[in-house]
């Protein structure tokens, strides 16, 4: 039976959300302080965690909390950790970390308690860094907690400082080609607050199989419905899985309805 999660949040709760998140921003590391990190090609990289908050499809409340860490450059699979878990806190766009991170923290808890030697080297966060409204998003707060450098993986552009999907932000997005391209997401203050990146759908279908996409220019001319991710509708953090901006999150790198999707 599908399970609402609870209204939004009081106002003595949302200051001391506000609080928490500008005195744990002041604790963000946003230099590079490992060798690994200023090598060009990674070297001394050798394991990267990725988390994840997928809900069950229909409920805003059941979720599954996952951890993957993965040997780098092999990517092979090293360690997993999933579980269900109940959400309590309501969502309220800004403070996804308030809902989310609690498990997420638990997660890296319990793999350094078993396995201490895979704990990962930067993790990769499914929400946004200091791409956010108060500059602390899901990524800078889980860093944070966790003493791990982090960067976000967003789905969406969160249009904060002056930054907009706007013909320029396209043009640019159309440019990039193959992995490894991208651009910087510069806001109105200059700081850059992400970078924008994309893998051509191309090498995607050559390199996976599948059908090759339609000739330039060439439109289908019909669409089937709409194929949710496995978290439903009421997850839109699966929608566009190709990640269309990385911000960066501590501690070592420069957030629509429930649960989050301008976050993600």
């Amino acid at each position: 039976m599908a399970q609402e999660a609870v209204g939004p949040p009081p106002e003595e709760t949302l200051s001391l959300w506000k609080r928490e998140q500008a005195l744990l921003k002041a604790r963000v590391v946003d230099q590079d302080t490992e060798a690994w990190q200023r090598d060009p090609a990674f070297a001394g990289l050798q394991r990267v965690g990725g988390v994840d908050v997928s809900f069950v499809k229909g409920d805003s409340v059941r979720a599954c909390a996952s951890l993957v860490v993965l040997s780098y450059p092999e990517l092979e699979v090293l360690y997993e950790d999933s579980r269900l878990v109940r959400l309590t806190a309501p969502y309220l766009s800004g403070f996804l970390a308030f809902r989310e991170v609690p498990f997420l923290v638990d997660a890296v808890r319990r793999l350094r308690e078993k396995e201490p030697s895979l704990v990962p080297q930067v993790l990769l966060v499914d929400g946004n860094g200091v791409l956010h409204p108060r500059g602390f998003g899901v990524a800078c707060h889980l860093g944070v907690l966790t003493d791990l450098p982090c960067v976000g993986v967003a789905k969406k552009l969160l249009q904060v400082d002056g930054l907009e999907k706007d013909a320029l932000h396209r043009d640019q997005t159309r440019l990039l080609r193959a992995g490894g391209d991208s651009f910087p997401l510069m806001g109105r203050s200059g700081a850059v607050l992400g970078r924008a990146d994309i893998r051509s759908r191309d090498h995607i279908r050559r390199t996976l199989g599948g059908p090759q996409p339609p000739a330039p220019g060439q439109e289908r001319k019909a669409r089937g419905p709409k194929a949710w991710p496995e978290g439903g509708p009421q997850d839109p953090s699966g929608e566009g899985r190709t990640p269309e901006a990385h911000s960066p999150g501590p501690r070592t790198h420069p957030e629509a309805p429930d649960p989050g999707a301008q976050e993600r």
